[in-house]
């Protein structure tokens, strides 16, 4: 019988750095992530979120949640897709790392975008936990851009970026649900990369870069 890896290969990958386990999240591991974004993420009221998802009743998150992971997983292909990472820490599930992708092929452009819980917070994971992504995706996918963005306010995601070398592309204005934010763009290339001290280590890539098409 084959193993589920074999049969949906994203789910044989894992990259690990000093301290975090990134790895798609699993229908066993939906429980973990609800308990840990119940846990709290940030202030309320203060989304850091173009969709506040957090906001919403308790218990309507764990099945919005399950829903777009399963959302996510269903919409997978080479021209368009989502790698949700989980992100453990000493085996407890902290956060989601999502790297995101539309014709990469042409584009060999990546967006990210991450949680993670008040507790696991100032610790300098949040910047391991994107060091770790644009590592596999500029030394692995071979992109040659990255792009994320943050709520001008958000000093600590913008910070993460400019620590890592990002520059910044041009603010918008958004609608993030009944707040108008000012957005500011930031674009990596991966010669302004600031590469940490250590180095991803990475299993189950070439099955994974196959499935995507890369």
């Amino acid at each position: 019988m084959n193993e589920l890896s074999a049969i949906w290969p994203l789910f044989g990958l894992t990259l690990s750095t000093p301290r975090l386990q990134l790895r798609p999240i699993l229908d066993a591991d939906i429980p973990a992530a609800v308990n840990a974004a119940l846990s709290g993420i940030h202030e309320p009221g203060k989304s850091p979120f173009s969709n506040p998802w957090t906001e919403v009743p308790e218990d309507e998150l764990g099945a919005n949640m399950a829903r777009w992971y399963w959302r996510c997983r269903a919409g997978m292909t080479p021209d368009s897709w989502t790698l949700l990472l989980g992100i453990w820490h000493n085996n407890e599930f902290i956060g989601c790392q999502d790297v995101e992708a539309k014709n990469f092929a042409s584009l060999k452009t990546v967006s990210t975008g991450s949680w993670l819980k008040k507790g696991a917070q100032g610790r300098g994971l949040g910047k391991e936990m994107r060091a770790a992504a644009l590592s596999y995706a500029f030394d692995y996918l071979d992109a040659e851009i990255a792009t994320s963005e943050a709520a001008i306010w958000n000093k600590q995601s913008l910070g993460v970026s400019t620590s890592l070398g990002y520059e910044f592309n041009g603010v918008y204005r958004d609608q993030w649900g009944a707040d108008v934010v000012e957005v500011q763009r930031v674009r990596l290339i991966p010669e302004s990369f600031i590469r940490p001290d250590w180095k991803l280590k990475v299993e189950g890539h070439e099955t994974t870069a196959n499935f995507l098409g890369t």
